[in-house]
């Protein structure tokens, strides 16, 4: 089932401001489409108590103070952390950091001949972040070997600044913005980054070969709400000192905010497909009923399903360019992504999901044609949920946006019931990012959408569609039965042939919309003998 909620405005949004009513839904030959509806009732907005502002004492260590350390420290202290008001920590740079351009930020870099664990002979490296620029939050960071944290304190020889900043490095332990590790991720000897932490509770990481596109965070709050959305942040990390032969680092992590706080745990296993095991524990201040787990934020501006009126000599630009679910029944959904007129949000019921995440499938350089950003290289990122999620629906929010620099789509497992204040909520999940995380030999899955108008000789609102499919193994003389189906407007002219130049098929079909301005479109392929094949799912609006 999908609903959805459209906001009456094109402006592009840096947060967003429409909240998300899930809507009648009409039935249309056993599949349950979504209605355009007006919200009759609003959930209750609880507002988390006023937040205390206390300026730390100078060098103040505040969670990672150098002492015992094991698996439960970090949800001792998000326990405690929790039972108290919240804190807005300020801890001020001093001025000439703090109103650093973005030139100057840039010009303060890590020097690598002091990254940790450097000589030590292991697999992982890590180097910190200066604070500045719009990195002002202090972050404390530890590293933990055996049972022992111990603090790792600010110090300017960490750094080397160019001739861009004028001011000398303080001196005085100012923390952190965040850190980065690095690997042997593509050449042996060759540290190249492998994950970055830095920023609220943002995250991201590479596979093998890839480069930085979307993001992770550790916790989506109120997302899509009138009131303007809550950012959680990793206050403090504590990082263990990798095993010399070990293909695994684990980060721990504490999270903080008006409405929750919460610990993080995360081990992460470099590859092809770097593995992300995600273990978190909440501790609500107040009912979480706008809760996004798993989130993810990408960018997608135009490609060939849908370019409007962009004026860019690149076909196609975005680092993500479909949702892909794995539900409950075992049913795989590929929603192509937009860049709507309109902010619009969708929820895709579910009971248990197996796996949910924002895809990057178009991996040819000619589609996108930037020698710069090399969207070919940007990583998917799957998630898949550890235990059963219970029921709920996997959120996708497009947002109106003009450049790529905005990112603009966001993804996320909304539970049905919310998360009641007061006690522990546990959750856990794997990620995968790399090229195609989800690859089966002998699946079907879409390669290609794009759409246009259905008459080249003439201005007319019927509509094109191309969906092409490609098996990942070898090509069978099976063909398939289409079927499209719509909950609004007509359907006609459905083909289904071969495409031996994708070794799969191509469906295409026609769709007059008459007087509606939103249709749901459903695709599926019918194979003689039992195989995994996508579903195709796309929301047409005007």
């Amino acid at each position: 089932m999908v609903s959805l909620l459209r906001c009456p405005s094109s402006k592009p949004y840096s947060s967003l401001i429409c909240s998300l009513t899930l809507g009648a839904v009409v039935a249309l030959s056993g599949v349950a489409y979504a209605e355009e509806t007006i919200p009759t009732e609003t959930v209750p907005v609880v507002t988390p108590p006023k937040a205390i502002v206390q300026p730390a004492a100078k060098n103040q260590v505040r969670f990672t103070k150098t002492g015992a350390f094991d698996g439960e420290t970090v949800i001792k202290i998000a326990k405690r952390l929790a039972a108290k008001p919240y804190v807005a920590l300020k801890d001020p740079l001093p001025a000439g950091l703090a109103k650093l351009s973005y030139d100057e930020y840039r010009d303060i870099r890590f020097n690598p001949t002091a990254s940790i664990w450097r000589d030590q002979g292991v697999p992982f490296q890590m180097q910190m972040f200066h604070r500045g620029f719009y990195f002002q939050d202090l972050i404390e960071i530890a590293v933990v070997e055996g049972n022992k944290a111990t603090h790792l304190a600010y110090e300017p020889k960490y750094f080397t600044a160019g001739e861009v900043i004028t001011q000398a490095l303080p001196n005085d332990d100012i923390g952190y913005s965040g850190f980065r590790i690095h690997n042997q991720l593509n050449t042996n000897g060759v540290f190249d980054e492998l994950m970055v932490f830095q920023g609220a509770s943002y995250f991201r990481a590479l596979g093998k070969g890839n480069a930085y596109g979307l993001s992770s965070r550790g916790l989506a709050l109120k997302t899509a709400d009138a009131e303007g959305e809550e950012f959680p942040i990793f206050r403090a990390f504590w990082v263990e000192r990798p095993y010399n032969d070990s293909n695994l680092i684990v980060v721990h992590a504490l999270l903080d905010s008006p409405s929750v706080a919460g610990a993080y745990t995360f081990s992460v296993r470099p590859g092809d497909n770097t593995l992300i095991d995600v273990e978190a524990t909440l501790f609500p201040r107040v009912e979480l009923n706008k809760v996004g787990l798993a989130p993810s934020t990408s960018m997608f501006l135009h490609s060939l399903n849908g370019r409007h009126d962009t004026d860019d000599f690149r076909p196609e630009v975005h680092d993500s360019d479909g949702l892909l679910m794995l539900n409950g029944r075992g049913e795989y959904l590929w929603r192509p992504l937009a860049n709507p007129r309109q902010l619009q949000v969708s929820a895709f019921s579910d009971n248990s999901p197996q796996g949910f995440g924002l895809i990057q499938r178009e991996r040819d350089y000619e589609a996108y044609q930037d020698l710069e950003a090399h969207y070919e290289r940007r990583p998917s990122l799957w998630i898949e949920p550890v235990g059963n999620w219970g029921q709920g629906s996997v959120v996708l929010t497009e947002i109106p946006t003009e450049s790529e620099i905005h990112d603009n789509i966001v993804s996320y497992w909304k539970p049905r019931q919310p998360i009641p204040a007061g006690g522990e909520f546990h959750f856990a999940y794997r990620m995968s990012w790399g090229d195609e995380p989800t690859a089966k030999i002998g699946a079907v899955h879409v390669s290609r959408s794009a759409s246009g108008r259905a008459d080249i000789a003439k201005a007319t609102p019927r509509r094109l569609f191309v969906v092409d499919y490609e098996i990942k193994g070898p090509m069978t003389d099976e063909i398939p039965v289409a079927k499209v189906e719509a909950s609004g407007g007509v359907v006609t002219n459905v083909v289904i042939a071969r495409n031996a130049t994708k070794n799969g098929y191509r469906l295409a079909f026609e769709l007059e919309p008459e007087d509606k301005e939103l249709i749901e479109l459903r695709a599926e392929l019918k194979f003689p003998t039992p195989r995994q094949v996508e579903t195709w799912l796309y929301r047409w609006t005007l």
